[in-house]
């Protein structure tokens, strides 16, 4: 049997870069999957692959993530097509990046928060009830730019450590019903990625030489294995952990 046979996970930026990576990941394990994005197309696209190579149903749904009824329709179409979730992953952010703090401007910061800590904040509220039947995870993504104070990333690593907070808090309410909540900061090598390192390769090629085995994490082979592990009953005391990814580094379950 499979890891996560029978398993309903809402993986939001679930069509491309990292969200497709781990959405991969718990396909590969037997769970079924409701992905989510800004672009149909995508995540139909999406939707054909991961069914056809894993065998499991996968739902796509266009919400953006700042929405809140957006974020409840979510919710709500997820119960109504499987009757229950078992793993909520929130990875979609939305940023500004490589601009220094005195230029940001209160729009920068308010596209971090919205798309960042309230759309986090909805989907944990909205998905409460249902991963407090199944006794389930929630898994945030935060970053290093938030721990580690990056330049250039001063909105992203904000949000990013408001997430970190909230998490913290959901781990300590939450851990009584039996949720697990816990924080990935992954440095996976994505389309986006690479698009940054060529409109800033100094801040790329210092990024780099900070990891220590050299390269940047595999989405569905590093990112998406831990994550896999931290839903998975191996991982049933695991909970309000922060786990940081570089260049492969961490848990490899």
């Amino acid at each position: 049997m499979k890891r996560l046979e029978g398993n309903v996970t809402i993986i939001t930026g679930g069509g491309k870069g990292i969200g497709y990576g781990l959405a991969e990941a718990f396909a590969r394990e037997g769970s079924n999957l409701v992905i989510t994005g800004r672009t149909l197309s995508r995540l139909e696209s999406a939707k054909e692959r991961l069914e056809s190579a894993y065998g499991v149903e996968v739902l796509p749904i266009v919400a953006d993530g700042a929405d809140e009824e957006a974020i409840k329709n979510v919710v709500a179409k997820t119960i109504e097509r499987f009757g229950k979730i078992t793993t909520l992953i929130n990875n979609a952010q939305v940023s500004k990046s490589g601009l220094p703090l005195v230029e940001h401007t209160r729009e920068d910061i308010d596209l971090a928060v919205n798309s960042g800590i309230y759309a986090v904040f909805f989907y944990m509220r909205e998905c409460y009830p249902y991963l407090k039947e199944s006794h389930g995870s929630v898994i945030n993504f935060a970053s290093g730019a938030g721990l580690f104070g990056r330049p250039g990333q001063s909105s992203y690593a904000a949000a990013k450590e408001g997430i970190r907070g909230l998490s913290r808090v959901a781990a300590t309410e939450w851990g009584p019903d039996g949720i697990r909540v816990n924080v990935v900061c992954p440095l996976a090598m994505t389309e986006s990625l690479e698009a940054w390192s060529k409109e800033y390769p100094e801040l790329f090629q210092k990024t780099i030489q900070g990891i220590p085995l050299g390269r940047y994490a595999d989405p569905r082979e590093d990112i998406g294995r831990v994550c896999v592990f931290l839903a998975s009953e191996d991982a049933g005391f695991v909970t309000g952990e922060t786990i940081t990814l570089q260049g492969g580094s961490g848990l490899r379950p």
